[in-house]
Parts: structure tokens; sequence; C-alpha cells
């Protein structure tokens, strides 16, 4: 019974995320939209993880309509300028929102 359950929901699930074209449940237009803030919010992280003056585990990324909001902490306002910068670098960033908070 609980096998059923589980396939049943993951149907539902699955008939959802088709129908509503992925990304309406952000706020976005066309799932197209979507993979590109993905790809964004992805080229981001990594450039945060290649550069040695950002922790990449403090700060979080997100993307909506190619808006970049950075959250979390950093140790000093170098590299909270730092960690802004690479996230204006990326491609197809229309802007940033930096919500980093420096906490030595």
């Amino acid at each position: 019974m609980k096998y059923a359950r589980a396939i049943a929901f993951a149907a539902l699930a699955g008939i959802t995320i088709i129908g509503s074209g992925c990304a309406v449940g952000r706020g976005q237009q066309t799932a197209g939209a979507y993979v590109d803030d993905a790809a964004i919010t992805t080229a981001v992280k990594a450039k945060f993880a290649e550069d040695k003056t950002v922790s990449a585990t403090s700060i979080s990324v997100e993307t909506l309509n190619g808006t970049v909001q950075l959250s979390g902490f950093a140790k000093s306002g170098t590299e909270k300028m730092q960690a802004d910068n690479i996230a204006r670098g990326v491609k197809n960033v229309k802007s940033v929102r930096n919500d980093i908070v420096v906490r030595p």
C-alpha cells in the first residue's frame, strides 16, 4: 500500500512540474528562464570555489530573472566586495543584490 502511494505521489509531482513549466512557481515565465538562472547560480558558485579569498561554503547564491542575490557571512569587507565582483563578472548577470553580512 505504501509503495502504491509513493508511485501515485511521484506521478502527481511529475505532472505538476511538467504542467507548470518548472519555473512558474518561482515567478518566471518560461522553463528557459529557470535554466538560465540555474546556470548563472552554478557559474557564480564555481567561481567562488576557485577564488581563494571567498568562502564558497559561507555565501549562498540565488538567481531570479538574471538578478543574483548573495547572502551569508564574510570574514571581511574585502571578501564581501570580491564575492560581489565575481558575481557581476558572470555572463548573463543583470544585477547583483549583495546581502552578505561581514562577521569577523
